[in-house]
């Protein structure tokens, strides 16, 4: 009986001590539970803090954003305003500047010529001998100048035609067809011909156009166009070899002629376009070269060569500083050197030099251009219709410009 007891006792004694420690197990996982709990209500409640503070600053960002927007409309139409009174303004000044323009050049011709006409208007009385030897000394006068004598005294007009290629190439019409050549860069291996400029300004990009794929690569934007002849500066893979004049027949498509021209190094000729290592031009008077014999050499340089053989006929110092110039024309043997700064502003003839020396850059007058989209690249001279195609930043554009002559016989 004893022996039973003990067991039984025993037995509660353990169920009891069970008891207590599933008790304990419970409190503490109902406990972790409620700070679980706790825990989640105080992250929903940042959360929502949060939430709200993000829409107060979306809010915020909104109206600031629909404030910015409308001080962004005021202030375009105020620069609209004033784009248009600066407009207004560069035409004035334009306008004022053809107005005010001195004379192109004033020359010991022009001077002996209107000295000429004065006495002759003074002296009718005077005795025949003294007028056939006014005469005399007028043919000897004539004959000691070049038979083209047109002189550039102002731009008429200006005509962007379209935007075709890069901010970098060159485009012309031939003097004596109606053909136009574009040279887009400033290096390859081919070039576009167009049927005329009415053609080239009324297609679409390029389409419509010839391509043609010379024997060697051209180098920057100096070729020129003349009588069914291209004349470019053949790319050298050493910068130290001689610049490499060739004559290419646009009509046949072979090369006619070569010629070296003698060059210390492949200085740019102009300091704004340091891919011009030379410019050529073509009249009726011949070829045309602007040239920078060495990097030392602070002044543009010219060459005037055989049309049909490339000899080297005269060379001159034109003491057109390269520093700052951005491209040059030539018109009836005078070189026009155009001059800009590095942010590119309204481009101005500075500097001219005439083979004949009737003209000096002191006499000459400071002709602006027009405003433009950015820089000259190259600008080619058209006889024929006394304009000049320029290459601007992509655009092709076309000055219509005024000529006085020198010398009427």
């Amino acid at each position: 009986m004893k022996p039973v007891f003990v067991l039984l006792v025993s037995t509660a004694w353990t169920f009891t001590g069970a008891q207590y420690y599933y008790q304990g197990l419970m409190d503490y996982l109902e406990n972790r539970l409620l700070a679980i709990e706790d825990g989640m209500q105080l992250w929903h409640e940042q959360s929502h803090r949060y939430h709200t503070e993000m829409l107060d600053f979306k809010k915020l960002t909104a109206e600031t954003m629909d404030g910015l927007r409308g001080q962004h409309g005021v202030m375009f139409k105020d620069l609209e305003g004033a784009a248009v009174r600066v407009d207004r303004v560069e035409r004035e000044v334009d306008y004022v500047e053809m107005q005010t323009s001195p004379r192109a050049c004033s020359n010991k011709a022009d001077k002996v010529v209107e000295q000429g006409a004065w006495r002759l208007k003074e002296s009718r009385g005077e005795k025949e001998e003294e007028e056939d030897e006014e005469d005399k000394d007028w043919e000897e006068l004539h004959s000691s100048v070049s038979d083209c004598v047109e002189i550039l005294s102002g731009i008429r007009s200006v005509k962007i035609l379209k935007r075709v290629g890069g901010p970098k190439g060159m485009w012309a019409r031939d003097p004596r067809s109606s053909k136009v050549y574009v040279f887009n860069g400033t290096s390859g291996d081919d070039l576009l011909q167009f049927d005329s400029v009415r053609d080239f300004s009324s297609s679409p990009g390029v389409t419509g156009s010839r391509r043609i794929r010379l024997p060697s690569d051209w180098r920057g934007p100096g070729s020129a166009v003349y009588d069914g002849y291209l004349y470019y500066i053949q790319r050298e893979e050493e910068e130290d070899a001689d610049l490499q004049v060739v004559k290419y027949d646009l009509l046949t498509g072979s090369v006619t002629d070569a010629a070296m021209f003698p060059v210390e190094s492949h200085a740019p000729v102009y300091d704004l376009n340091p891919e011009t290592v030379a410019d050529l031009a073509a009249d009726d008077e011949g070829l045309w070269l602007l040239y920078a014999p060495s990097d030392s050499e602070p002044n543009i340089h010219l060459a005037k060569m055989d049309r049909d053989s490339l000899d080297i006929e005269h060379m001159w110092d034109t003491r057109c500083p390269r520093d700052n110039a951005e491209a040059a024309f030539v018109v009836c043997g005078t070189v026009y050197v155009v001059y800009n700064t590095r942010l590119a502003s309204r481009a101005r003839i500075q500097c001219l030099f005439d083979v004949n020396d009737m003209v000096s850059s002191e006499e000459a007058p400071l002709i602006y251009f027009p405003r433009r989209y950015g820089a000259h690249a190259s600008l080619k001279y058209n006889p024929e219709e006394q304009q000049l195609y320029a290459w601007d930043d992509g655009y092709q554009i076309i000055y219509r410009l005024t000529m006085k002559t020198k010398l009427l016989v």
